[in-house]
């Protein structure tokens, strides 16, 4: 019986990994659970999974939480309460599903603790691939990728030595938003920015695909997560997202990993490595397929990619600014103060403001985020 705690329960990762619990109740035990601020839908996991320990992040909402829910479960709150259930001595492995940069300190925690980690939050690589990969190697702990790309990477590499590879290539379906010219997007809305063609997600990383940022984000997750150089990560723009990733080697073969989207396919993969489990899924019927296209991105229309790409190169505390500023934008966006095409304007005189330093510390991470978020709300303002 694996023991596991989930992050972000509520959001879609955490309602997809405890639907594969559900199907594999002799095999998986859910120990701990955590959220953000759904108590209602919290309050229903705890009730159906019985944890021994949940937390709430939100303070105020733990109280109401508290009057939903039996004996049996220790109830905790706010930033500490998190990442003492991310810590949970009982556990075996920590899903960490917690969306942006809020998912950092608590998947490190995890780490800390000894804990096996399956990855969903990619701000953790992104703000600070270094640190979480060198405490992983010390405490002698995983990082498992649940996010489809980086999933179907981890997969390939096992055909060949990490030597032999040429490159990795991330696929990208292009979002909402992929046909749009600069001028159409001076008026898109968010709705239309969050009607993905392809996966159900939640609002944050709905827009990150809407400017392709996120698949810049992943660049710099994969170079972490594979120790592998920036240059050899790419990225292809692929509409019909069966193909999850593929993986060049130095004799010029490449293999890429296939499937339905549907994301209880890696995390399935991720709890129950290096075993393969049946899922009553929907197999892909290459006969049914119209066909399959790859094209480059154009990087004029999805300009955040070529800033996430910038940022891969620079380091330092760059990607945290990056990330910072523009989860901040998204909010902005998402509240309708800003404009779709404002969020790449932000961030980039956000990021030429910024002086980097070196990453030797999760401290200098924090102290980037914290500037970044204040140097970016300066200029919302300016806008709305």
């Amino acid at each position: 019986m694996k023991k596991i705690v989930v992050l972000g329960s509520t959001g879609s990762i955490g309602v997809n990994t405890l639907d594969i619990v559900r199907r594999f109740p002799k095999q998986l035990q859910v120990v701990g659970l955590a959220a953000g601020n759904n108590h209602l839908l919290l309050a229903k996991q705890i009730k159906e999974f019985r944890p021994r320990v949940a937390a709430l992040f939100d303070k105020k909402k733990s109280a109401l939480l508290a009057k939903e829910i039996s004996k049996g479960t220790t109830l905790l709150s706010g930033a500490d309460g998190v990442a003492d259930v991310a810590r949970f001595a009982d556990a075996d492995l920590v899903v960490s599903a917690i969306v942006g940069a809020a998912g950092l300190l608590p998947t490190l925690s995890a780490i800390l603790a000894n804990k096996s980690v399956a990855l969903a939050n990619k701000e953790t690589m992104v703000m600070a691939g270094e640190i979480v990969q060198k405490e992983a190697k010390a405490h002698k702990v995983t990082v498992f990728p649940i996010d489809s790309e980086h999933s179907a990477i981890y997969q390939l590499l096992l055909a060949g030595k990490r030597d032999e590879v040429a490159k990795i290539i991330l696929t990208a379906s292009g979002g909402p938003l992929l046909r749009h010219t600069e001028k159409m997007k001076k008026s898109v809305t968010c709705e239309q920015a969050l009607a993905h063609p392809t996966w159900k997600m939640g609002p944050k990383i709905s827009i990150d695909s809407a400017t392709l940022i996120n698949k810049g984000f992943e660049m710099i997750e994969a170079r972490w997560l594979f120790d592998i150089a920036p240059e050899k990560i790419d990225v292809v723009i692929h509409p019909q997202s069966i193909v999850h990733s593929l993986v060049e080697f130095q004799d010029r073969s490449m293999i890429a990993q296939m499937g339905l989207p549907d994301m209880r396919v890696p995390i399935a993969y991720a709890l129950f490595y290096p075993e393969r489990k049946p899922l009553p899924f929907p197999s892909l019927d290459l006969t049914t397929l119209s066909g399959l296209t790859f094209e480059t991105p154009n990087k004029n229309r999805f300009p955040m990619l070529q800033r996430a790409m910038d940022v891969l190169s620079a380091g330092d505390t760059y990607p945290a600014v990056l990330n910072a500023a523009n989860e901040e934008a998204v909010g902005a966006f998402l509240q309708k103060k800003i404009g779709f095409l404002d969020m790449h304007k932000i961030v980039r005189k956000v990021l030429d403001a910024h002086v980097p330093v070196k990453v030797a510390k999760i401290e200098a991470v924090l102290m980037a985020d914290r500037w970044a978020r204040l140097e970016t709300e300066k200029r919302i303002q300016k806008i709305s």
